[in-house]
Formats: structure tokens, C-alpha cells, sequence
């Protein structure tokens, strides 16, 4: 397991009965986590003097009580800097987890001794983007909602990284992908995140377990001559991690050789000193 443990300003304090307990900065959040299917004792007094909870309606959908929370804050990892907001669905804006690939990605592209450009795909508020972009590479970034890539920009902003060398695309991702091969556009990494569903602009259906093959091999096709790395997140449950690898492998290494390897992410529980798994990542790269 890949575990994001070098975090100061968050942390997962506890959790239990499909809720987690967590501290953004100064301020202490209640959200449902699926993963949790444990029911262990809440000793630690943050689960009743919370600042706010997200809970679940019995009709879908749900709602934050927000009790003493601000509209926004910020919290930091290292050199960045991420602004967070109580969005729709329990999200923050922030998935601690991919830290431990912003490291990594960070690594490559700093040890690479060579320019790299990145295509960061179902990029969302732009964590990959500012990592990448602090370390040297730059960034084509993409993402199909207009209000997740102006928060991408406000967190490239915050990070001190507006300035560097990107570009943010409101679009759909494959027809993106499919135009910059028409256009002879390479890039040397990509990273992805793509969700478990959805629906295209044209209202085609995006199921994971059925459209992901396809879509890696259209971004194979993207990919320069010398390909630094790539990554792709996984969040569905019930995919291994080792069915990432099999596509990886299958598509990329290939192709332009190298390897790949998967792993859960995960978090460290502070108050049970276990660790919490936060979906699958595959990494894929030329460099041994």
C-alpha cells in the first residue's frame, strides 16, 4: 500500500460506522467513507464537538451541517498550498491520499534532466497539476467541469505556480485526447483520474469497468517518443489494483516498455495506528 503520511495539516483522527473523522487544518469534519464497514468504539471527543458533519439522505443525496465552518480555508502539503470547500456529495475539493503520488510524480519529473510535459486528465481541482508544475514539468490540464478548473487555478495561484508554463481545458476528456492526436500533440506523462460514471456531453455513458480499456489505448497514442510516466486512479469498488496493472502492461509496457505497478492507497489513522484504504493507483514508467 501507498500510504500519504507526510500530511501536517490533515490527518484522519479516527474512524468507524461508515464515517471518518478528520482535521482540515483547524477544523475538525465528520464525512461517510463506504470503506469503513467497522463499527469500533468513538473515544475521541472531536466525533461529538465536530465543526461540521456531511450526513446522508434516506432519499439520495445529502447535506452538510455546517455548525462553525467557513465557506473556505486552506490547508498545506510541504510547498503547496490547497484551497478547501464543503462541496455537494461530502467532498472537500481534496483527496489527501493522491499525495503519495504527487511525491512520486514530483521525483520523475525533478530527476528526469529533461523537460516534461504532463496531461493531467479528469483533473479536478488540479492537485497533480500544482504538484507537477512546482516541480518543473508543465501542464496541460482537463477537466469537463468549468467550476472544478477555476478552483484548479485558484489552488495553482495559492501554490505560487499560476505562472508556470499551463494550460486549462474545459472539455471532455476523450474527444480532448482524440483531437491532440489529430493534432500530433505528445505529451511525456499523463496522469488520470477518471470516474466510475458518468455521462459524455452528448449524454454516451461512461462506465469504468467498460470504457477504461479504450480510453488508455487512445492516450497511449498521446504519449512522446521517450514517455516519462503515467498514472491512473481507480476509485471504483471491487477493481484490483492488479487489473490496472494488467492494462498498463498490456497497453504500455508494450509498447514503449518499462513497468508498471499497483497498490491501494491508503491513510494513517491516528488514533487506532492502522491504516485507511482510499481506492487503487497503477504507476507506470520507463525508469526502473
Amino acid at each position: 500500500m501507498w500510504i500519504a503520511s507526510d500530511w501536517q495539516e490533515f490527518e484522519v483522527l479516527d474512524c468507524s460506522g461508515g464515517e471518518k473523522l478528520e482535521r482540515w487544518g483547524d477544523y475538525f469534519l465528520v464525512r461517510p467513507d463506504p470503506q469503513v464497514i467497522w463499527s469500533t468504539p468513538r473515544h475521541n471527543p472531536k466525533w461529538k464537538t465536530r465543526d461540521a458533519s456531511y450526513s446522508r439522505s434516506s432519499s439520495g443525496g445529502g447535506a452538510w451541517n455546517k455548525n462553525r465552518l467557513p465557506e473556505r480555508w486552506t490547508v498545506g502539503y510541504k510547498d503547496l498550498t490547497f484551497n478547501i470547500k464543503p462541496m455537494n456529495f461530502k467532498h472537500t475539493g481534496l483527496f489527501p491520499e493522491q499525495a503519495a503520488n504527487w511525491d512520486w510524480a514530483m521525483e520523475k519529473i525533478r530527476s528526469a534532466g529533461r523537460p516534461v510535459s504532463v496531461l493531467n486528465l479528469f483533473a479536478y481541482t488540479g492537485g497533480a497539476t500544482v504538484a507537477c508544475l512546482k516541480a518543473g514539468a508543465s501542464v496541460c490540464h482537463v477537466d469537463a467541469a468549468k467550476g472544478m478548473v477555476a478552483w484548479a487555478k485558484e489552488n495553482a495561484q495559492s501554490s505560487g505556480v499560476l505562472d508556470r508554463p499551463v494550460r486549462w481545458i474545459v472539455d471532455d476528456c476523450g474527444q480532448f485526447v482524440a483531437r491532440e492526436i489529430r493534432r500530433g500533440h505528445k505529451y511525456d506523462a499523463i496522469i488520470m483520474d477518471p470516474p466510475s460514471y458518468g455521462r459524455g456531453p452528448g449524454g454516451e455513458v461512461w462506465k469504468l469497468e467498460e470504457n477504461l480499456w479504450g480510453f488508455v489505448e487512445l492516450c497511449s497514442q498521446v504519449l512522446s517518443d521517450t514517455p516519462l510516466f503515467v498514472i491512473i486512479n481507480s476509485y471504483t469498488t471491487g477493481l484490483s489494483p492488479s487489473v490496472l496493472t494488467y492494462v498498463c502492461e498490456s497497453i504500455f509496457t508494450r509498447k514503449f516498455g518499462g513497468r508498471s505497478h499497483s497498490e491501494e492507497l491508503g491513510l494513517p489513522v491516528k488514533d487506532t495506528g492502522l491504516v485507511l484504504p482510499c481506492g487503487a493507483t497503477c504507476r507506470w514508467s520507463t525508469e526502473r
